[in-house]
């Protein structure tokens, strides 16, 4: 019989760690770089070509952390204390892997709407839409940006709710360290 794991396997703790640090980045570029800079600013390709670039390594990387993650063993759900609050906390992971293919989808659907591949990507043949609003995927993919900072913010809330209220070292089995 085998024990189950502590701590989640490092391939899993590395993952998440880059995942964590490239979603901020591609949330950041988006919030504060992207939606300031005027479509007519010839900055906007490049930073355009740069969040596409984090979104694509996004999607792919998460495609690996899900088959990995279903492919190997890692530790028991956290427990709460709270039988009612338990099914929160898997609902949240449940939610950042479904928000965040929802902006890889939402995000390659407006790029295919306004043929972004080929002005970012092609050599600049053709100039960015005057508006990326007038597209729905564009607003559909504000708006799940929207609730994925908040989910974000209540992932990290419940962690640190674990590490300093509980005290049941959860950051540990989602960290770097002897298994």
């Amino acid at each position: 019989m085998t024990t189950q794991p502590t701590r989640y396997a490092p391939v899993l703790v590395g993952l998440h760690w880059l995942l964590a640090a490239l979603i901020m980045l591609a949330l950041t570029m988006g919030t504060f770089v992207l939606k300031e800079m005027p479509n007519t600013s010839p900055d906007k390709v490049g930073s355009l070509r740069g969040h596409m670039i984090v979104g694509m390594v996004i999607a792919a990387l998460m495609l690996v952390r899900l088959v990995t993650r279903l492919r190997t063993r890692r530790p028991p759900h956290a427990a709460t204390g709270s039988t009612p609050s338990q099914p929160v906390g898997q609902g949240a992971h449940a939610g950042l892997y479904l928000l965040v293919f929802a902006m890889a989808a939402s995000g390659l659907a407006t790029a295919v709407q306004a043929g972004l591949p080929e002005i970012v990507f092609g050599g600049g043949a053709g100039s960015l839409p005057r508006d990326f609003s007038a597209y729905t995927p564009r607003l559909v993919h504000g708006w799940i940006a929207k609730a994925l900072m908040a989910l974000v913010g209540l992932h990290v809330a419940g962690v640190l709710f674990h590490q300093f209220r509980l005290k049941d070292r959860l950051l540990s089995r989602m960290w770097f360290g002897k298994r």
